[in-house]
């Protein structure tokens, strides 16, 4: 049988378009083409990591850690991790945190650094003094250290001291002094004490930590 012309073609538009189609619309379509297959590479590179990085041994959390925690060798893990997206200060040797206190909750997996733990460099990084000192005081009202926070800062007051027939009025022993860390209630170092632990210049320090031997020690917030 014989079709007529007006059957000609009938049944694929679509064919007919893309014969048909102008040269510009060819060179839209390679274009989008190759934009999106360089995405695709970017997101596969952007994954994948440099494997021409360089590699280091590093220290992570091995467990979900407690703030307040005596570090143990069961919660730290060595790792493999790029150099260049380590961060500031992190640690790759596990014997220089054995023992240490952590100062603040750590996730599994979670990267060691220099300030995860009590230690000068805390110090200095909560007060801005390089020659900063951490010292545990004990509060004479225990209900203080409940909302007591790590970077708080704080005047410390020295309690009313008696000495033979006279008494020595409560005074302010440091002031602006940085909360760095308060123990969990019932830590089995301190029993049903709170100890609280604060950093302040040298000076003051040694002030602070004589005089809560005697005296019974509060502080104001700021």
């Amino acid at each position: 049988m014989i079709r007529s012309r007006s059957d000609l073609g009938r049944g694929s538009p679509l064919r007919f378009a893309l014969w048909n189609r102008p040269e510009w619309a060819d060179q839209l379509l390679a274009r989008r083409l190759l934009a999106a297959g360089l995405a695709v590479l970017a997101a596969v590179l952007f994954v994948r990591g440099d494997p021409d990085a360089g590699r280091a041994e590093i220290v992570v959390a091995g467990r979900d850690l407690a703030p307040g925690r005596a570090l143990e060798a069961g919660d730290l893990r060595v790792v493999p991790h790029e150099s260049g997206t380590l961060p500031d200060g992190a640690v790759r040797d596990t014997s220089t945190l054995i023992g240490a206190t952590l100062t603040a909750a750590m996730r599994s997996g979670e990267v060691f650094t220099d300030l995860r733990v009590v230690g000068p460099r805390l110090a200095a990084a909560a007060t801005g003094d390089r020659e900063a000192r951490i010292v545990p005081i004990r509060l004479a009202d225990t209900a203080v250290a409940e909302i007591l926070r790590a970077g708080d800062r704080v005047d410390v007051i020295g309690g009313e001291e008696q000495s033979g027939a006279s008494a020595r009025p409560a005074r302010i022993l440091a002031t602006d002094a940085a909360v760095v860390l308060v123990s969990a209630p019932g830590d089995r170092r301190t029993a049903s004490e709170r100890v609280v632990l604060v950093a302040m210049d040298s000076e003051h320090a040694t002030t602070v930590a004589a005089a809560s031997l005697r005296t019974a020690l509060t502080v104001v917030f700021h």
